[in-house]
């Protein structure tokens, strides 16, 4: 069963809503009676590096340099100085 708080009394009680939903109890704030969200703990998640190696393909192609891009940050090589 969940807590129902409406905004107002959340905003004055936050830090004790907080204390209650760190230890596990699910806090719903309302809104005119209607639920909006859920407050409920953090959780962290590890960070992976390289997730998607082996599902991820590119070319080298991405690499190179794009002669529009080059030609707005430097200007048209080919027109006169």
């Amino acid at each position: 069963m969940a807590y129902v708080v409406n905004i107002h009394e959340a905003k004055t009680q936050l830090s004790r809503l907080i204390d209650r939903a760190a230890r596990g109890e699910h806090i719903v704030i309302a809104k005119a009676g209607k639920p909006v969200v859920d407050l409920v703990p953090h959780r962290d998640r590890p960070v992976v590096f390289g997730g998607l190696k082996g599902r991820l393909e590119y070319d080298d192609a991405v690499f190179e340099v794009d002669p529009d891009i080059q030609e707005m940050f430097y200007g048209d090589a080919d027109a006169p100085a």
